[in-house]
């Protein structure tokens, strides 16, 4: 039995949780390596696709295998399509047909992944779980655990993390979490994996590998296409401007892909799915200064003081923007100090101290106008 305890590390076949698992190793902890189905391929891209990427095809199960069977620990392949499905999937197509932007990874961390990897540990008797992931987590004075910032600002997944609970934090280590990729590329090389550290990785939705999410829906959904599309696309005002493909397959802030011409530049600004209407405005209509959200997890404080100060973001690859919180009967106010674009409903937004994760939430949506 190793001193450092036991760890189940979940391992997709890439260079990160790869070298994840061989550091882990390296330092003296009993590693079980685990590869996590979460998906059919064949099942989420069309049959005229060629492209098969992200974790869940046979490469990757080999690649994990290997590593694992090459250092001498165990490695096990867990099944969870079904939960996975019911539960992400679903989420994921249902949130379109409801007007919003999905966020299938925050998800997935939150309510399947982290939780399946738990359920695994304690039954091959793990102290610990540990993932790939570009974040850390740290214990503040008051006990609780929280997610913080990764060394590597430019690989840094900490805004992913934020639906973690304090169960599944505890129990979770995150080696690359004070690494930058570089240094993770080179470790790949000197533990003897050269071809690892030029492989490729994926950035798409792991279950939508060919990037196209329209046809993913049209796939999962059948007749949704002939349901919703030659809906109008209108101004904020109500005036019809044109006809579009379908309200599910625009996202607020879209500019390219509307196929009408207006004459100026137009952005997609509001989705409304009980009219299948779609706003269109111009670039300054995306700004706004406060947004609501819910589904709150309190990561670093157990609840906040009225009006603090945060730096909130709305995306992954937002830098973030100051702002104070305010707890209401159904979540959180956000009021921004200064305009922020492109606020869209279903995505999560994610506050911060510092590079401390203090927790997050869905954005909610709020219409603009009397549309509805």
């Amino acid at each position: 039995m190793s001193k450092k305890g036991k760890v189940l590390m979940a391992m997709s076949g890439g260079i990160d949780s790869t070298v994840a698992a061989l550091m882990l190793h390296k330092e003296g902890y009993e590693v079980v390596g685990i590869t996590m189905k979460t998906w059919d391929y064949a099942d989420s891209v069309g049959v005229t696709s060629k492209k098969e990427t992200g974790c869940c095809n046979l490469d990757s199960f080999n690649d994990a295998r290997m590593a694992a069977v090459e250092h001498g620990f165990p490695h096990f392949i867990l099944d969870i399509r079904e939960e996975f499905g019911d539960f992400v999937i679903e989420n994921f197509v249902d949130e379109y047909i409801a007007g919003r932007t999905p966020n299938p990874c925050v998800m997935c961390n939150t309510h399947i992944k982290w939780r399946a990897l738990l359920k695994r540990a304690d039954a091959l008797g793990c102290d610990y779980i540990a993932t790939g992931h570009y974040a850390q987590v740290h214990q503040h004075d008051n006990g609780r655990f929280f997610i913080k910032k990764g060394k590597d600002e430019s690989k840094d997944q900490s805004y992913a993390l934020w639906g973690l609970q304090q169960d599944l934090l505890s129990r979770t280590l995150l080696p690359l979490g004070m690494y930058h990729k570089t240094e993770i590329r080179q470790m790949a090389h000197d533990f003897g994996y050269p071809e690892l550290a030029k492989k490729s990785e994926s950035y798409e939705i792991c279950f939508v590998p060919d990037n196209d999410y329209r046809g993913f829906l049209k796939r999962k959904v059948p007749g949704l296409e002939e349901k919703v599309m030659n809906g109008n696309f209108v101004d904020k005002d109500g005036n019809i401007l044109g006809k579009h493909k379908g309200y599910p397959f625009y996202t607020i802030g879209q500019r390219k892909g509307l196929d009408i011409a207006l004459g100026k530049p137009a952005f997609v600004i509001e989705i409304i799915p009980e009219t299948n209407v779609v706003v269109l405005g111009m670039e300054e209509e995306l700004n706004k200064t406060e947004m609501f959200v819910n589904g709150i997890n309190w990561i670093k404080y157990d609840g906040i003081q009225e009006g603090m100060e945060v730096v909130t973001k709305i995306r992954y690859k937002d830098a973030g923007a100051l702002s104070q919180v305010y707890m209401t009967k159904n979540g959180v106010k956000v009021v921004f100090y200064n305009n922020v674009k492109g606020i869209a409903p279903g995505q999560s937004a994610v506050f911060y101290e510092g590079n401390d994760v203090i927790g997050g939430g869905v954005i909610q949506r709020q219409s603009i106008n009397n549309l509805v």
